[in-house]
């Protein structure tokens, strides 16, 4: 199973060039039955990882394109009147795919944000009085602009919190963009990539990760590092007990990818940026993006041991 998973991430690498750190953290975040949270300038591969990884996993794909006058039922869908039979008859909306990419999601005022992140956290939505289920897997990839761009509503951090993981694929290297420019279309690859595992075996390994151990000293430090950002002065509020389970799932599924079935302190400071980072502010900038150097400053000061 882990070989396929394997050769899942060197199909996306084709597409995606030189990043394949990114390319398995998105992965350990979808087994790790989350959600995923991508800032980035525009162009820089968002649509094109989330559309490589639907066709390598064989899932439904929808993409939603977050704009100021996108309302909840254009996510949710909505109800027509059928005239022939005299009855409402419900549409689903893009939502109900088993891959939705959100794209520029702060670009959408916040009551079309929460259509969106109510389903993430649910797993179902409620429509006109009917509860109706998600499909299974269900993984969300939101994209978002930075909050410098013009015409953005920014998540507030409730929401952000809904994100199991944040990351930004930031610019290629030299190497990787030659080979970019040289070579194909990258869309062009897209139709060529096959399924590589089938919705059973996702479902499997999904129902394998939370089984990988954790023991007793590995999650004294994971509660060390969270801890530190209740008690030291730079941290402008501390990490949520849902921000540890996020941080031990991310931890697990890591482990998974890696072929062991234990959890190691490497194996938490490699998922750490990208699952506290985007929860974690300086007190001296509580309105700003500070994470990462407060990361730094985990990973460097607390002990593993």
């Amino acid at each position: 199973m882990r070989n396929k998973l394997e050769a899942c991430i060197q199909a996306v690498n084709q597409v995606v060039l030189g990043k394949e750190p990114q390319v398995r953290l998105a992965l350990s975040c979808l087994l790790a039955r989350g959600h995923l949270l991508i800032e980035d300038l525009p162009g820089m591969g968002k649509t094109t990882l989330s559309q490589a990884l639907a066709r390598v996993l064989g899932l439904s794909f929808q993409r939603i394109q977050f704009t100021s006058d996108l309302l909840p039922g254009d996510i949710l869908g909505t109800s027509v009147f059928n005239k022939d039979n005299g009855q409402f008859v419900f549409h689903p909306g893009p939502i109900f795919a088993e891959l939705v990419l959100a794209d520029e999601i702060n670009r959408a005022t916040p009551k079309s944000q929460s259509a969106l992140l109510e389903a993430m956290e649910e797993g179902q939505v409620t429509i006109e009085g009917a509860t109706r289920p998600l499909p299974d897997p269900f993984f969300v990839i939101a994209t978002q602009n930075p909050a410098s761009s013009g015409g953005t509503f920014n998540l507030p951090e409730s929401q952000l919190d809904r994100f199991l993981m944040r990351l930004s694929l930031g610019y290629p290297a030299q190497a990787a963009e030659k080979a970019l420019l040289l070579g194909e279309s990258r869309r062009g690859l897209l139709p060529r990539i096959q399924p590589l595992l089938g919705h059973a075996e996702l479902a499997l390994i999904q129902a394998e990760v939370p089984k990988v151990r954790a023991s007793d000293a590995l999650v004294d430090y994971l509660l060390r590092l969270v801890e530190a950002t209740r008690t030291q002065p730079q941290f402008a509020w501390g990490l949520s007990p849902r921000a540890s389970l996020a941080l031990l799932a991310a931890a697990k599924a890591w482990a998974f990818l890696a072929g062991r079935d234990y959890v190691i302190p490497e194996d938490i400071q490699a998922v750490l940026p990208s699952v506290v980072g985007h929860r974690l502010r300086e007190v001296a900038d509580p309105a700003g993006h500070g994470g990462g150097a407060l990361v730094q400053w985990l990973l460097h000061e607390v002990p593993a041991l």
